[in-house]
């Protein structure tokens, strides 16, 4: 039985610094009438820097609809999300573009790589569209941190779907946000490399002092997050954190929960 952290990690209470991303009292509406569907239901809670976060729930819980809404993806029927201090209801979607942008890192299950780009270029690619000179010596550290400088000239399909998805996480990492957002990171990856994306998300965590908001099925993958969120209907039903972050325990609130 699993009853341990991840290698490397430590265990430790959610402490963190400041709020990264702050959503309260969120409430989303899909439709309308009697086709309406609610998939967040009053769900409040603060995501502090240098902490790691797994949100999990059955499917149709409304895990990625909450990761969307506090990365200012989608817009909340009510409720506000606050990133960095600025609610984003207050501001414009240009405004919202350019704090995302500046703000914050995304990765998801697909990789969403620039096939005809090395993968040098994918990763600056954030800043090139920002109007921004990547820093050569950042982009080299980023390169070696997550174990892909010698292959800086390659193209994607050049790599393993792990290595195509550490490429993705030194592309949101590029920009240093105050957040990552990663929805499903290696649901399609082996578990080997599934571990070694989940490491690097540790490492950012640890070392960067990144805030990390993962959406997971995976009771495995979550196990490396300080907390665990869970929901259901829509709602935040459950909360694990500190020692009681083991795969075997997660794993039996989510069996509760139909997951």
């Amino acid at each position: 039985m699993e009853t341990s952290r991840p290698p490397g990690t430590v265990q430790r209470p959610v402490a963190g610094g400041d709020l990264a991303v702050e959503v309260r009292a969120l409430r989303k509406v899909h439709g309308r009438g009697a086709a309406a569907v609610t998939a967040l239901d009053d769900v409040s809670h603060g995501f502090r820097t240098g902490t790691f976060t797994a949100v999990m729930g059955p499917s149709g819980s409304g895990k990625s609809t909450l990761l969307h809404c506090a990365a200012g993806l989608e817009r909340p029927t009510e409720g506000s999300v606050l990133l960095g201090g600025r609610a984003l209801d207050r501001l414009s979607e240009r405004q919202l573009t350019l704090l995302r942008r500046d703000r914050v890192g995304f990765v998801f299950q697909d990789f969403h790589l620039v096939s005809a780009l090395t993968v040098a270029a994918n990763v600056a690619l954030p800043m090139r569209l920002a109007g921004r000179r990547p820093d050569a010596g950042r982009l080299a550290g980023l390169l070696t941190r997550v174990g892909l400088h010698d292959r800086r000239r390659h193209r994607p399909a050049q790599l393993s779907g792990g290595q195509q998805q550490r490429v993705a996480l030194a592309r949101a990492l590029v920009a240093q946000p105050d957040v990552v957002f990663a929805d499903e990171p290696t649901g399609a990856l082996d578990r080997a490399s599934g571990c070694a994306v989940l490491a690097l998300l540790r490492e950012a965590v640890d070392e960067l002092g990144t805030a990390v908001v993962m959406v997971t099925h995976d009771p495995q993958a979550a196990r490396w997050a300080d907390e665990v969120l869970m929901l259901a209907d829509g709602r935040l039903v459950d909360r694990l954190a500190g020692a009681d972050v083991t795969a075997d325990t997660i794993a039996d609130r989510m069996a509760a929960l139909g997951g």
